[in-house]
């Protein structure tokens, strides 16, 4: 079975569709999505609507819970903060509770799903094969898919010690042998230097991964984040992948 999997789409609606159009190309079973659906961008509505209707799993991210007041904003960026209270304010009622439905982990597929990490699903982020090796010791699965970070990378350990590894555009990965972390990327503000949508094609008969980026309409989403009057480096971010 093959499985199409997005992390972190941050209210950016021309990225979300993009990959969508992407993954419908593949002949994929199921879409799952490790969550942070809202959250810096401007169509936080669009967003959520998009993954319920077109993902078979989906998970909450912090900035979901953030937006349904779960958690608190203190702990934001200032640029995140002032996203996420105007998400607040603008996301249509049946969205934010919708947002309070979802998990931010599953744990009953043939891979585990987090939002950040196995040791904490909600704010771990797993960017050093230290935290790897931690989160490897820590979960139940062989293979786990983590968003949160932002960054498109993999961690396996076979034995002694734990390799870790950035996937760019193409990159590809044997699943068949060891224990692996996986971060699909982001679809709506990459954050490794190359600006285009993330996702991530699981096949779970052959066990293999392969990253996949998408060219989408960036400056539709950074006039979206102008016009509604979140900061400008929101939109500006954007072009850069950072």
């Amino acid at each position: 079975m093959q499985v199409a999997i997005v992390s972190d789409i941050h209210g950016n609606r021309q990225a979300f569709e993009a990959v969508l159009d992407d993954i419908d190309a593949e002949d994929v079973a199921e879409r799952w999505c490790l969550g942070d659906l809202v959250g810096y961008g401007a169509d936080p509505d669009a967003c959520v609507e998009l993954a319920l209707a077109r993902c078979d799993l989906v998970l909450a991210g912090n900035h979901d819970l953030a937006v349904t007041g779960a958690l608190s904003v203190e702990e934001f960026s200032p640029g995140a903060a002032a996203a996420a209270k105007w998400t607040q304010k603008n996301i249509e009622a049946r969205n934010l509770e919708a947002l309070r439905a979802l998990p931010p982990q599953s744990l009953d597929r043939e891979v585990g799903l987090f939002h950040a990490s196995p040791r904490d699903p909600i704010w771990e982020y797993v960017l050093s094969t230290l935290q790897a090796e931690l989160c490897l010791d820590a979960q139940e699965h062989r293979v786990c898919l983590v968003g949160h970070s932002h960054v498109a990378l993999a961690f396996t350990r076979r034995g002694e010690g734990v390799a870790g590894s950035a996937c760019p555009d193409g990159s590809r990965a044997d699943l068949t042998v060891g224990e692996w972390i996986l971060n699909p990327g982001s679809v709506g503000q990459p954050r490794d230097g190359d600006p285009r949508a993330a996702w991530l094609l699981l096949d779970l008969e052959t066990w293999t991964a392969t990253w996949r980026r998408v060219d989408y309409d960036i400056p539709g989403a950074q006039a979206a984040i102008r016009a509604a009057g979140l900061p400008e480096a929101l939109a500006d971010r954007l072009e850069y992948g950072q």
